[in-house]
This record gives structure tokens, sequence and C-alpha cells, in this order.
């Protein structure tokens, strides 16, 4: 089964709220970098970003994570904290699925 970005970002949304996480936004975009998901674990304010392959060649979904990418996620994050006036512990998580296998990196980078 093959999912659009929109769709395997909803499932990992699901996937995350059935793990206790409250969702608080999604595919919010700046011109430097995008949040996949931002959600709250208990006190945590939770950056995603959300992969998805179909298979697991050139490494699967969590080897689609670049260091550019991080980079654009973690500049992304801190501008949300600043412009939403947020004074909070934080972190950045992974969701990869590769198909339908979920792999949640906690507190990625």
């Amino acid at each position: 089964m093959t999912l659009s970005g929109a769709d395997a970002e909803q499932l990992a949304c699901q996937y995350l709220q059935a793990r206790g996480l409250v969702h608080v936004a999604s595919n919010v975009r700046y011109p430097f970098g995008e949040l996949d998901l931002v959600m709250r674990d208990n006190d945590y304010w939770v950056f995603v970003e959300v992969k998805y392959r179909t298979h697991q060649g050139f490494g699967g979904a969590m080897a689609a994570v670049s260091p550019q990418k991080i980079q654009r996620l973690r500049r992304a994050a801190s501008h949300y904290l600043q412009l939403h006036q947020i004074d909070a512990p934080c972190r950045c998580d992974v969701l990869a699925i590769d198909n339908q296998e979920f792999q949640w990196l906690k507190d990625a980078f």
C-alpha cells in the first residue's frame, strides 16, 4: 500500500496519539523549514519529523533524515517556540514508517 505524504503524517499522528501524545498542529511551514507535526507529551513540546518509505531501499525511512533536514527542523522548531512565546522543555522526534512498520525515535537530535 502506497501512502501520500499527508496520509503518512495522518497515520503518524494517530500512532502517536494512541501512545498518549496530544496533537497541536500539522504542516507548520516557514520559508526555512517545515514542522510535520507539533505535539505535546505531558510538559514537553514535541516536533515530529515523519518519514515514509514503501521499501527498505537506500536504508529505509529512518536513513532519509539528512543533516540538512535536521538543521531546518531545529530552526523551524526554535522559531515556533519564539513565535508562540513558549518557554517549556521540547524535543525533536522522528517517526519512520517503512510500509506499515513504525519506528519512533524519541529525542532524535
